[in-house]
């Protein structure tokens, strides 16, 4: 299977800049996979595709304001740092912008002086590492200084930094959202509960490398980013007992999605654990928890739009995207959202 074989034309005009308000005015394109109907609603509608005793796993990731700009000491040269990964309390592996003004050694000033930071190491593809000094709380400070590492395709500045923020979002760790549950207000989240379905929590930090294009021609050669999944023991066993009562388990995003098949994958079923997956699922894979799927719309030739063709099949999923593209959703990360059933 060629990585071309996933390549759709998106018009430009389609990429959306800026979310919706409310966030669940979305619109959501429905498709049943058992009959193969394409349906077009909103996201509120939702609750009428969840049956009681069904369970919604979502990731309760939250966004770090990773990106911060300051200037080097003491030639006042402008920088900007990206932080990728946490190493210890106040060291971060990061992205330095531009690299050459980064050296091993040099120190950077941010925030009028209330963040400091020496680089200690670069790395052999580029990266640096990064000890950070201030005198407060180092996530507080960052909140006060940071922006939202918005991808790439979105070029418009954000208002407010919690529309990239899920309303459950609760553990720091993730690069860039869990998209597909940005739809969901809190008020739709109790009425979801009080129709009787479940609402399971697994935390999967996404990382940068959900927004790397894959380079080889042959999708099974390609080598999947790592990133940080916990799944509680509530979670596990609110998972199985769905399955035993012969329920829906339906998967908020992708990232819900390769947490709870990694461990399945690994364990025969759902249990509670935490560790790194790298697990890369495209057609042919083999779902052993999936009975739905809740998802945006995603970029042409990418691991995610793989995902979604291995659940929903690859010509449907193609010509689902086909259909979006001609009823002009909107797409990508503030885009309109996909229910798969």
């Amino acid at each position: 299977m060629k990585t071309s074989d996933f390549y759709y034309d998106l018009p430009e005009e389609l990429i959306a800049q800026t979310p919706v308000e409310p966030r669940d005015s979305s619109r959501m394109l429905i498709y049943d996979r058992a009959k193969k109907e394409i349906s077009h609603k909103h996201f509120y509608d939702v609750i009428d595709y969840l049956n009681e005793g069904d369970t919604l796993i979502v990731n309760d990731s939250r966004v770090l304001p990773a990106r911060i700009y300051g200037t080097k000491i003491p030639t006042g040269a402008n920088v900007e740092f990206l932080l990728l990964k946490q190493k210890e309390e106040k060291v971060w592996e990061t992205l330095v912008k531009p690299g050459k003004k980064a050296r091993t050694g040099d120190k950077f000033s941010f925030g009028k002086g209330i963040m400091t930071a020496t680089v200690i190491d670069v790395l052999e593809d580029g990266n640096r590492i990064v000890q950070f000094e201030c005198e407060n709380n180092f996530f507080e400070t960052l909140d006060k200084i940071g922006q939202m590492p918005l991808p790439p395709y979105i070029h418009e500045k954000l208002k407010d930094k919690e529309r990239y923020q899920t309303v459950y979002s609760h553990e720091l760790g993730s690069a860039a959202a869990p998209t597909a549950g940005l739809h969901f207000t809190k008020e739709l989240m109790e009425k979801i509960k009080d129709k009787g379905v479940n609402i399971g929590y697994v935390t999967l930090h996404v990382g940068l490398g959900t927004f790397r294009p894959v380079k080889v021609d042959d999708v099974t050669t390609h080598k999947m980013h790592s990133e940080h999944f916990e799944v509680p023991k509530e979670t596990a066993d609110l998972i199985n007992k769905t399955k035993e009562n012969g329920k829906r388990v339906i998967a908020v995003g992708t990232t819900s999605c390769r947490t709870l098949e990694s461990v399945a994958k690994e364990h025969g079923k759902v249990v509670s654990c935490e560790g790194w997956t790298d697990i890369f699922i495209y057609p042919g894979f083999e779902f052993k928890v999936l009975d739905g799927l809740i998802t945006n719309f995603h970029l042409p030739e990418s691991t995610l739009i793989m995902l979604v063709s291995a659940f929903a099949g690859y010509e449907e999923t193609m010509e689902v995207y086909k259909t979006a593209v001609e009823e002009k959703y909107r797409f990508f990360s503030f885009g309109d959202s996909m229910c798969i059933l």
